[in-house]
């Protein structure tokens, strides 16, 4: 018979390990001696340290789902407790317990991060409804449709939450989804509509403005073109592969109409820059013809400029007031000068003028005596009081003499 601290074999080949609940039956051993059966079945044991040891090993450095760890302890288990080996059986079947005790605890940290998890995510997924809703009211069409696709690529990268959560969300999240697009495909249909619309407006406006571009009549056509241009502005931005060509044809049709109009005027401007320079010499010829001495001179004189004058044209706007200012100062003189020889020759008025004349002149007589009665009767009051009435009729009498003096008496 042979044994250790942990089994022994007894004469009949019965090999015995001992453990806290007494000697269990190992195995037979007949093939040799009693050292070499232990010898045996104490590989056995180390055989499940290993293994054992591997599987601790498993658990605390890998990502070993619980289900396969208790797999493989249960499995150790059943070989420990068959008791085909020589050994501390008892520290074996402790070793398991830990590692039973470990696992629960993993799998109990697993099920509260993945909980954990799942609620983020439902806050995470929540949020990205929140903010989908938020863009299916928005108007900034591009920037809303790209973050709109961003929040579906955030979506696909959360983790699943139960099917009746996820289905709700997802429903909610795809709804916004959809109203952004329908509410996007209606103001582009509508878009589409106005720039419709303008392009047909423009095509009038076009047609107009080349059927304008060989006008002369460059007044009333330059207002026209003014009119047009107004209503282009307000008519909106056609289709883009329409608005250029139609804009193109538009502007060349005004630059052919104002080029011929700048060309017309700068000829014309040539002109009355010309003529300015004629009329100019004339005023200049006519403003000798003052002082007026000979009346009748004067008159045939001004008269043949002012033929010269009339037989030239228009002279710049700005420039008119200024030279035909000086042509009438000239005729204003010569008019003056015919009144006044009027007034010297007409007999009627110079009889008025003598009449009136003569009936101040006796008043003045007339007060002058009775001031001088009044002061030789020592009436002063009455006196001064003539006094101030004879300044007046000498005035009067004064200025009367003045005027029969332009009719040469």
């Amino acid at each position: 018979m042979s044994s250790d601290p942990w089994g022994r074999v007894d004469e009949t080949g019965t090999v015995y390990v001992r453990t806290a609940d007494g000697e269990q039956v190992v195995g037979s051993w007949q093939a040799g001696s009693p050292e070499e059966a232990l010898a045996y079945f104490e590989r056995k044991y180390e055989g499940l340290v290993v293994e054992i040891g591997l599987l601790e090993k498993r658990v605390q450095t890998t990502d070993l789902s619980s289900k396969d760890a208790q797999v493989a302890i249960d499995h150790l288990r059943e070989q420990v407790d068959a008791h085909h080996a020589v050994g501390d059986l008892d520290a074996l079947r402790a070793r398991l317990d830990k590692l039973v005790e470990l696992v629960d605890k993993r799998r109990e940290e697993r099920r509260a991060q993945r909980a954990k998890q799942t609620d983020e995510a439902r806050q995470a997924k929540e949020a990205l409804v929140t903010e989908a809703e938020e863009l299916a009211q928005s108007d900034q069409w591009r920037v809303a449709g790209e973050r709109l696709r961003s929040l579906v690529d955030t979506w696909k990268g959360l983790p699943r939450l139960d099917r009746k959560s996820d289905d709700e969300l997802w429903h909610r999240f795809s709804h916004a989804r959809s109203a952004f697009s329908k509410r996007r495909k209606a103001h582009f249909a509508q878009l589409d509509a106005q720039r419709e619309e303008a392009r047909r407006t423009k095509e009038r406006l076009v047609a107009e403005a080349e059927a304008l571009s060989g006008s002369t009549d460059w007044g009333p056509t330059a207002a026209r073109y003014r009119e047009l241009m107004t209503e282009w502005k307000a008519a909106g931005r056609a289709q883009r592969e329409h608005e250029d060509d139609l804009w193109n044809r538009f502007r060349g049709a005004q630059d052919v109409f104002f080029a011929a109009r700048s060309s017309v005027f700068a000829e014309r401007d040539a002109e009355q820059a010309e003529n300015l320079k004629l009329k100019e010499e004339l005023a200049e010829e006519a403003e000798k013809i003052l002082p007026v001495t000979d009346l009748k001179a004067a008159r045939a004189a001004f008269r043949s400029v002012n033929e010269r004058w009339e037989a030239i044209g228009h002279v710049p706007r700005d420039a008119r007031p200024r030279v035909e200012g000086r042509m009438h100062a000239v005729e204003r003189a010569i008019q003056e000068a015919e009144e006044a020889e009027w007034r010297r020759t007409n007999p009627e008025a110079r009889a008025r003028a003598e009449g009136l004349t003569g009936q101040l002149q006796a008043a003045v007589d007339k007060l002058r005596g009775q001031i001088d009665q009044a002061r030789a009767q020592g009436n002063n009051a009455k006196a001064d009081k003539l006094e101030r009435e004879l300044e007046g009729r000498q005035a009067l009498l004064d200025q009367a003499l003045k005027g029969l003096q332009e009719f040469g008496g």
